[in-house]
């Protein structure tokens, strides 16, 4: 089994998910007792959201590479980024490392267009909706992307940052994200995408009338069966 790094923090939360579902799919596959080979750097969202805030993308983009250095020395054979809003310096963070960076965008258009879906729905932080970082890389495979308008967008944004970052979730922030999936399969959307790891802590298939992605599991399900199917190819096990 190659061994995952997890590049996370953004938020621990979303995280938390992301080792819980990974090594429920490993022990799936096994007998019971195998749980998933990973090394995990969590760095301090404060920081990172402060970045986002005020525009210091770059220095947002340093922080990462370095965590993912970090993560290349302690023996990780790819990358798994966390959060779909950093993808936004997905490439400099490849470019700091030589190992593979799996890019969520990537997995997560894989499985929409698996399903025979051509115009998706996105929601997500007012970064990954709002700009084409993301949504260019799901155009890239053939995606007609909608997302919701200025102020669904503002309020889909603060839920996150507000609630879902801190563990909190609530009734009616449900009901609003079901408002806001209604409108987008109004607008024509036929499936949607929960484009923020903290979405599926508070919405699952069930507050959608059509296929949702999420995109936390779908990364999770694409980093076991990488590192499943090759062997790690550099370095001894670590105790």
């Amino acid at each position: 089994m190659q061994l995952i790094g997890l590049l996370g923090g953004m938020s621990w939360q979303s995280t938390a998910e992301y080792y819980r579902v990974i090594n429920e799919l490993v022990q799936d596959r096994g007998d019971g007792l195998h749980s998933a080979r990973c090394v995990l750097y969590s760095v301090d969202f404060a920081a990172i959201e402060a970045m986002q805030s005020e525009g210091r993308w770059d220095d947002a983009a340093a922080a990462l590479g370095s965590a993912a250095v970090a993560l290349e020395a302690a023996g990780a054979d790819f990358i798994v980024l966390c959060t779909n809003t950093m993808h936004k310096v997905a490439d400099t963070i490849q470019a700091a490392t030589t190992i593979p960076l799996l890019h969520l965008a990537d997995t997560t258009a894989a499985a929409v267009t698996s399903h025979g879906v051509r115009k998706v729905g996105l929601l997500g932080t007012r970064f990954t909706m709002s700009e084409e970082f993301y949504r260019g890389r799901l155009a890239t495979h053939g995606l007609e992307v909608i997302v919701p308008s200025p102020d669904d967008q503002q309020m889909v944004n603060d839920i996150i940052y507000n609630e879902l970052c801190l563990g909190v979730t609530k009734p009616q922030s449900r009901a609003d994200y079901r408002t806001v999936i209604s409108r987008l399969v109004e607008a024509g959307a036929e499936g949607v995408i929960y484009g923020c790891t903290e979405i599926e802590l508070l919405v699952d298939e069930s507050d959608s009338p059509v296929p949702v992605f999420p995109t936390t599991r779908l990364h999770c399900e694409a980093a076991v069966n990488r590192a499943l199917s090759a062997p790690a190819l550099r370095r001894p096990e670590l105790p």
